[in-house]
């Protein structure tokens, strides 16, 4: 079972720079903002309500998958380069689930945190 301390910990992993700061979403999508200007909350609510929903057939639509070294699922990338999606190997039900599958999961995720918007941890570099 994801929980949100997984999430945490799997994105101090993927983001090991102590100084980056980033917002997790609840269904695991992150906001790294290179230059946060005030609240970081409020900063990486902006970037996902303009970047996280999904729409098929256009860029809002589009995405990568990555398989990071530090962690065994993968991240999914979007139309926006500082918004990321993890997906654990557990969440796509295929043994051997193909690139597509684990996108169209991810960008889903990112979907839904786009729409929820719902902040469940900050990583302030900045401290």
């Amino acid at each position: 079972m994801t929980t949100t301390e997984t999430l945490i910990d799997v994105w101090r992993r993927l983001l090991a720079d102590p100084r980056k700061t980033w917002v997790l979403f609840e269904h695991g999508t992150c906001v790294v903002l290179p230059d946060p200007t005030g609240d970081p909350t409020a900063d990486a609510v902006e970037v996902l309500s303009r970047f996280g929903p999904v729409a098929a057939g256009s860029v809002a639509g589009d995405f990568g998958v990555i398989a990071p070294d530090a962690a065994e699922g993968w991240v999914v990338t979007g139309h926006h380069p500082d918004v990321l999606t993890y997906v654990f190997p557990d969440e796509v039900p295929d043994p051997e689930p193909t690139e597509l599958a684990i996108g169209l999961y991810g960008r889903t995720k990112r979907g839904l945190d786009g729409a929820a918007l719902h902040a469940v941890h900050v990583e302030d570099g900045r401290d």
